[in-house]
């Protein structure tokens, strides 16, 4: 055999061996394969393009995802925690603080002024106590040139019953010794909405006598220092006093604005206005007595605290 017969006889085995291999697999039942037990090596794996895979088309609704554990060996199961590590994170706390039983103390002289008629006027008040429960103490004094007109000093147990306001309850002495007198007192004071300071004191005396107090502040902040403090005061009597010029029902009332400047937050000068004005039986006996029923002065003075 030549060479070219050779030859020959090589190219029609292999076009023989190409059909073979060139099978239609369209007519085999893959059902009855077991696909489980061919496993591509992974030199086949790193050659699988699965960038262009479309999954769109899988139902994965069929697919059981409950035994899928996705466990991780290096993690630590977290341990239970005990009566030691609760003890730890909760220490007992020895002496503790309970609110509003340490003492403070202040003074406030709020008024302690002179007007242009040589009358001169203080009013003041001094605490000492906790945030809930004080020992409160008040005073107030009139008077010109010619002495002490009148004034009062109230001694009173202050108690806490919401925040901003106390009622408060005590005793009232007034002087000096021919208008000497002593009172039962009771009230509230405290701030109203929109900050407005206010005082409602009421007062038993003897023979049936009683009072009512009534005060109310407002301050006005121009600027961070000028503050503008409006007052007003009126007093209401249960039983005529002639020998006082006092009648019944609203006795007197009276209505100021004072401008303060801080020089300091504890020292404060000022300059006001005060009117004044009697009214009822009290107005008919100050005038029958040449008395002013009304009054509308100037006056200057200063404010401090300690």
């Amino acid at each position: 055999m030549n060479i070219r017969n050779s030859l020959l006889v090589l190219a029609l085995a292999n076009a023989a061996a190409s059909g073979a291999m060139a099978q239609d697999h369209s007519g085999m039942d893959h059902s009855k394969m077991d696909h489980s037990t061919m496993a591509p090596s992974k030199a086949e794996e790193s050659k699988v393009d699965q960038s262009k895979m479309d999954h769109s088309t899988m139902d994965h609704s069929t697919m059981d995802h409950s035994k899928m554990e996705m466990a991780d060996p290096s993690r630590e199961p977290i341990p239970a925690v005990t009566d030691a590590d609760r003890r730890a994170a909760f220490p007992e706390v020895h002496a503790h603080h309970r609110h509003g039983t340490d003492t403070f103390g202040s003074v406030l002289v709020d008024r302690l002024e002179m007007d242009d008629d040589d009358g001169y006027a203080m009013e003041a008040e001094g605490w000492v106590g906790g945030d809930i429960r004080k020992l409160l103490i008040t005073t107030e004094l009139h008077g010109d040139k010619h002495g002490l007109e009148e004034g009062a000093v109230d001694v009173l147990y202050s108690q806490g019953v919401r925040a901003w306001w106390d009622v408060v309850a005590g005793a009232r002495h007034e002087f000096p010794s021919d208008r000497s007198r002593t009172w039962l007192a009771a009230g509230v004071r405290g701030f109203a909405p929109y900050k407005f300071e206010v005082s409602a004191m009421g007062y038993a005396g003897n023979g049936g006598r009683l009072m009512l107090n009534l005060e109310g502040e407002y301050e006005t902040l121009l600027t961070n220092r000028a503050i503008l403090q409006w007052r007003g005061e009126a007093n209401l009597r249960s039983k005529a006093e002639p020998e006082q010029l006092l009648g019944t029902g609203l006795t007197a009332a009276s209505l100021g604005a004072r401008l303060r400047y801080e020089v300091r937050r504890e020292f404060a000068p000022y300059v006001g206005l005060q009117f004044e004005r009697s009214f009822g039986n009290t107005r008919d006996r100050r005038a029958a007595a040449g008395e002013k029923t009304s009054d509308v002065s100037f006056v200057a003075g200063v404010r401090f605290w300690f």
